[in-house]
């Protein structure tokens, strides 16, 4: 959030008010837009109230905004010197369009990992700095030539990352593929995109389970379709509940994310992974099958995923680095039969005519490293240690008002709160003390659950952002 400068020589009225005027001439505050209270924004830009006060009148002064005792105030609809110039409404731009907004609970997280403030970020699910191969990383830009053209590239993805993938995923998930077979993209999300976008249509009825990243995903609704839930017990997804939701609404897909699922934890079990499998080719529904977290298995030997099973190409096979090296790289992939990956290559050069090289030719060299095996060794250590620090803080501090099972593998903790809370007011607690976490509404549960990672704060960081989680709850429920 944008703050005015102490060291200025402008006072700090003006700084504040030729911003709001900026704003407003940029369109990015339209005609009729609201104002924060004065007292509201002082403590946003930590201002006295006065400042504020002066800041209004003299945008008042000249025509820019006006209030009205118990409406606030807002951006004039017509400026003096200006009727003939017309800002264009850009609130029913916004409000429009096909892909809806996120959820308010992730925007409310997103405005606060944004605002500059120091939280503590147990919301983001993804891997601190100093758990990623940087150093790997700087060498191979240091010491590695690179003589690849920088034209547009093959769409489907690099050849050589996608035949190093196609080694990697024989070698460390038992799936057989080719570079034929194999589509690279930004990340699993962009996967699930194009699936939702190329291979469904308004008013399909697909299964994800319950409760599961994907109910956060609004794309799902932006394509129109009808999303029902499959209950999520200790050995993942009962098969038996796909059969009764196609008998009752002719489901044409099914999303399971089966190892570490997002947000329970919970992992499929072998024998259900065969009996899923078995009822979807019985009932020629195709699985989605998306599996980030495999890798990051600290305590077991992980099942072998579906597609590890798929005789018959019934399962799409999503994967991504982002758990296990780097989000910032952007390299995700689907295993597909051909005239998939024919249709979604084709959308995909539509959007962006494919990736950037440079991300895709480090992602190749990562593959096909000896540095690889050591990282995710490392990585695993990492997140045990993590995962543990922060359950130990919890049992410690939060042991009568809190429940959860310990996960094997993945970034979070799912945690059961033994007390009736508000998520709403729980969050904007949490925001007050400086600690970010996930409502378990976000993700299609009911009250009283939340998501917390261990992945993405630093070490020193998680027992005090449990405390500060600890104080938020103990309110939340005192009120």
């Amino acid at each position: 959030m944008w703050k005015p400068d102490r060291t200025s020589k402008t006072a700090l009225y003006q700084q504040i008010a030729e911003y709001i005027e900026q704003r407003i001439t940029l369109g990015e505050m339209p005609p009729g837009s609201m104002l924060p209270s004065e007292r509201k924004l002082a403590e946003q830009l930590g201002v006295n109230r006065s400042t504020v006060v002066q800041a209004y009148e003299n945008l008042r002064a000249s025509g820019i905004i006006d209030s009205t005792t118990g409406s606030g105030t807002r951006v004039t609809k017509s400026r003096m010197g200006m009727a003939q110039l017309q800002t264009p409404n850009w609130n029913r731009y916004v409000e429009g369009g096909t892909l809806l907004p996120s959820l308010p609970f992730l925007r409310k997280i997103r405005e606060g990992v944004q605002s500059g403030e120091p939280f503590i970020n147990f919301a983001n699910g993804e891997l601190a700095p100093e758990l990623s191969p940087n150093e790997w990383i700087r060498n191979v830009l240091q010491n590695q030539p690179f003589h690849e053209p920088l034209g547009y590239g093959d769409p489907q993805g690099y050849v050589p990352l996608r035949n190093a993938l196609a080694s990697f995923l024989l070698e460390h998930r038992a799936i057989k593929a080719t570079d034929d077979s194999i589509l690279v993209t930004s990340g699993s999300q962009q996967s699930l995109y194009l699936i939702t976008q190329c291979l469904l249509s308004p008013g399909d009825a697909v299964a994800i389970e319950n409760p599961s990243y994907n109910y956060s995903l609004p794309m799902f609704q932006s394509a129109g379709i009808r999303l029902f839930g499959l209950t999520v017990d200790k050995d993942g997804v009962d098969p038996e509940e796909i059969r009764t939701l196609f008998k009752l609404h002719r489901i044409r897909m099914v999303f399971l994310n089966p190892n570490y699922q997002n947000p329970t934890g919970t992992v499929l079990s072998t024998q259900r992974r065969a009996d899923i499998l078995a009822c979807c080719e019985q009932l020629g529904i195709p699985i989605v099958e998306d599996d980030p977290f495999s890798l990051t298995s600290m305590d077991e030997e992980v099942p072998p995923p579906i597609k590890s099973l798929d005789r018959s190409g019934t399962v799409l096979y999503i994967g991504s680095l982002s758990k296990v090296a780097a989000s910032g790289l952007r390299i995700g992939w689907m295993v597909a039969p051909h005239t998939v990956l024919q249709r979604l290559v084709d959308a995909r050069q539509q959007m962006d005519f494919g990736l950037s090289i440079f991300p895709q030719w480090i992602a190749a060299h990562l593959l096909d490293s000896s540095a690889l095996t050591p990282h995710l060794y490392r990585l695993r250590e990492a997140l045990r240690s993590r995962r543990n620090l922060m359950a130990n803080a919890l049992n410690r501090m939060l042991r009568d008002k809190i429940s959860f099972e310990l996960p094997a593998g993945g970034l979070n903790l799912w945690c059961k709160i033994n007390e009736d809370v508000d998520d709403y007011t729980l969050l904007r607690n949490g925001f007050k003390r400086g600690v970010l976490f996930v409502p378990g509404s976000v993700y299609g549960s009911e009250a009283g659950f939340v998501r917390l990672s261990y992945a993405r704060p630093a070490v020193e960081d998680i027992e005090i952002g449990i405390s500060k989680f600890s104080e938020a709850l103990h309110e939340t429920i005192t009120r």
